[in-house]
């Protein structure tokens, strides 16, 4: 297993930010085996600090990655969070003095150049890496954005994007190493935007620290005067530079470093938004038309797979599955009446999702009905109880000693009869925690079709 990495020694360099157009120092300094990324704001004292997880990333994402914690915030750290991504560094320490990093050159080499000056070295303690096993996926219909991981072996990237700009067109790139690919193929890639955003951006207060030498602008309108002189005049361009359409479609016929630049961008956006996820990835994201916002929904899915995973691992199991002896570990109950088999999913303090297999076998079988085998109904509502106690005891902070009592049950119906042969798939949300009492709604399904339901109430007490 890989070793976690953290530099060698501090180091630091400086600039504008490219939204707010502010001078800003960023230091990047050595941490702890564990620590993962997280900013300080040095212009706010010691304590206004914001680990880089999805928790702290804001929905609305404009333009840029903003993380924000107790009313801190710092914005636009996906340049420098795809540095420390890109190079496989897992525990670093950001300072900022203002709230936005330095632009650089509108690339993530400058901070990858300055993190290789530093140095890396290995700590003594293993890497956390997330084993995709199934497909996880993010789409937004009204953006036409899709982004899907997949299970591999290895972390791979495929990524495309399409716009309607003879400039662009079509671009799609694939990354197929972090360690052989990043710096050379990635790190170097420039932010682009296209001439028609940039009064729009302006007056929406953003790209006050954007120029002619940090971002690649596209040329998708007429070039008047009025848009030179507009030009001139906000984002300080001397008289003497001459601004012109040229005949690549990019202002000033600035020169790409790669044919496909823009994607190759859009890669790095993506690697310092993963970087949210606290954790490195082994699977292959496949991207078309990916942004800040799909990029952290995709995050968010993922976080709650690791939780998942990490749990189940705590149990033994090997996947994000919790089978019969997982589950023993969190329940009191044993046979016969243990009646959930595996739980599928979960999300800790929301629902759960477990599977019960019913077969001939069962002993209740021997007496009820036994020339017309039917899953007493009671049973079921037992097998709803314990998943629901899974989820509770999930929320419980010394589950070793306390056991969970149920103090009612309403709403109860059965729909269909359960029979040898069939799998109920048994869901229950939370309604409602307070303190140790719970309240939660279960509903039980047999090939999609609701066989029972019913609203409990339970009680976590000391054994």
């Amino acid at each position: 297993m890989s070793k976690q990495r953290t530099i060698a020694k501090e180091v630091e360099l400086s600039g504008i930010g490219l939204h707010s157009g502010k001078h800003c120092t960023v230091k990047f300094k050595p941490a702890p085996a564990g620590n993962w990324y997280s900013f300080r704001r040095t212009d706010l004292g010691e304590d206004a600090v914001i680990e880089a997880v999805v928790e702290n990333a804001k929905d609305e994402l404009i333009r840029g990655t903003v993380l924000s914690k107790n009313g801190v915030e710092v914005s636009t750290v996906e340049h420098i969070l795809a540095a420390l991504y890109g190079l496989e560094v897992d525990n670093c320490i950001i300072e900022l003095s203002d709230s936005e990093p330095p632009v650089m050159d509108g690339s993530a080499k400058p901070f990858a150049d300055a993190i290789l000056e530093a140095g890396i070295v290995e700590q003594d303690a293993p890497r956390q890496v997330l084993k995709i096993d199934e497909v996880i996926q993010f789409s937004d219909t009204e953006r036409k954005t899709d982004i899907h991981i997949i299970p591999f072996d290895g972390f791979r990237i495929t990524l495309m994007v399409d716009y309607a700009n003879p400039a662009l067109g079509t671009q799609y790139t694939t990354m197929e190493s972090l360690e052989r690919e990043f710096y050379k193929e990635f790190a170097s890639a420039r932010t682009f935007c296209f001439l028609s955003e940039v009064e729009e951006l302006f007056n929406r207060g953003l790209i006050r620290g954007g120029n002619l030498d940090n971002a690649i602008v596209i040329i998708d309108k007429e070039f008047t005067k009025d848009v030179e002189k507009f030009l001139r005049k906000n984002f300080d361009i001397s008289p003497d530079r001459k601004i012109f359409a040229g005949k690549s479609g990019i202002l000033n016929d600035t020169p790409l470093r790669f044919y496909n630049e823009p994607v190759r961008h859009k890669v790095l956006d993506l690697l310092g938004d993963l970087a949210l996820l606290g954790s490195f990835i082994e699977g292959h994201i496949i991207g078309a038309r990916s942004g800040h916002s799909a990029n952290v929904a995709l995050v968010k899915l993922l976080h709650k797979h690791l939780k998942k995973q990490q749990l189940a691992k705590s149990f033994g199991s090997k996947s994000t599955i919790l089978n019969i002896e997982a589950i023993q570990k969190i329940l009191p109950h044993r046979y016969p009446f243990l009646l959930v088999d595996r739980v599928v999913d979960f999300e800790d303090g929301k629902y759960a999702v477990a599977i019960k297999n019913v077969t001939y076998n069962e002993p209740f079988f021997r007496g009820h009905f036994p020339e017309h085998p039917v899953m007493p109904g009671v049973l079921q509502i037992e097998a709803m109880a314990q998943t629901g106690g899974f989820l509770l005891m999930r929320t419980v902070a010394d589950p070793d000693n306390t056991v969970t009592y149920f103090m009612g049950v309403d709403k109860v119906r059965f729909r269909k009869p359960v029979v040898p042969g069939d799998q109920m798939v048994i869901r229950v949300e939370m309604i409602s925690l307070k303190r140790k009492v719970c309240k939660f709604k279960g509903i039980a399904t047999v090939d999609g079709e609701v066989v029972c339901e019913g609203e409990f109430l339970a009680a976590v007490v000391n054994k």
